[in-house]
């Protein structure tokens, strides 16, 4: 069973780095510069600044945003779940 919630916990992880890519496309097209090599690194501050993108641009937050921190959080869980079932 603990398995189960570890594969889950991948594909969350996974989910995330999807919802990344696509926040990190979407900075570079308004004009921020990217640094690929440091994409893990800078996570939290392209997502700081998607959101204050999205939200000047629209008046409420992009899908992304929440995408990312709905899977990064989810797969935090179920891996806890996993260990402790494992």
């Amino acid at each position: 069973m603990g398995e189960l919630f570890l594969i889950l916990s991948i594909m969350c992880v996974l989910w995330g780095v999807v919802s990344i890519i696509v926040i990190a496309s979407y900075l570079s097209k308004h004009g921020i510069k990217i640094s690929i090599l440091f994409l893990r690194a800078l996570a939290l501050r392209y997502l700081s600044q998607y959101h204050k993108i999205s939200k000047r641009e629209s008046g409420k937050t992009g899908p992304w945003f929440y995408s990312y921190i709905i899977s990064m959080n989810l797969a935090l869980v179920f891996a806890i779940v996993g260990m402790i079932l494992k």
